[in-house]
């Protein structure tokens, strides 16, 4: 199948979408690094601090920790237990591949949805996490990067079942290479 205007396009959506949560990454990563040693310096040399900065620092490392798992599971860099993979043929891989993404793909689905449920909640109570930041806003990144990593990983999945479908087609005849 050749590909199409579409997919170039649609490459540099998602070329863009990646760059995004980089850029996002790096600003929130920049934003601890000099937030966290100047609260410190603040409350231990001056007897002084931000009453907002703890909290802030909370919410920045949740945030930091899911996109960063979402990151990772752009380019499947996410941690894994693969012991057989060397001993599997590329079609038993691919359906290994699809098994583990359905299974994945349904865990943060669940996830998502019960998270999801939790931040709803949080904002009918109306608690706030600090200032006048409600709860509720700093906690919404929790159903979404487990919504898209569920995508990602359904997506893999597919492909996965695309190569094992297309594996289990091709006919077993030796290539010129093998004779």
């Amino acid at each position: 199948m050749k590909p199409g205007p579409q997919d170039g396009e649609t490459i540099r959506v998602i070329l863009v979408i990646h760059r995004m949560e980089d850029g996002l990454l790096a600003l929130l990563l920049g934003t601890l690094v000099l937030l966290a040693p100047t609260q410190i310096i603040l409350r231990n040399f001056f007897d002084a601090g931000w009453i907002w900065a703890d909290p802030f620092l909370r919410v920045l490392v949740l945030w930091l920790a899911l996109l960063g798992a979402l990151a990772a599971s752009r380019q499947d860099r996410q941690i894994a237990v693969d012991v057989l993979s060397n001993f599997l043929s590329l079609r038993a891989k691919a359906i290994v591949g699809v098994l583990t993404g359905l299974f994945t793909t349904f865990v943060c689905s669940v996830v998502a949805y019960h998270s999801w449920l939790f931040v709803v909640a949080e904002r009918e109570f109306g608690s706030k996490a600090f200032g006048d930041v409600p709860a509720w806003l700093c906690q919404s990144v929790i159903p979404f990067v487990f919504a898209m990593i569920a995508v990602r990983h359904f997506v893999r999945a597919s492909r996965h079942a695309s190569v094992a479908f297309r594996l289990s087609t091709e006919t077993d005849e030796p290539s010129e290479h093998e004779e």
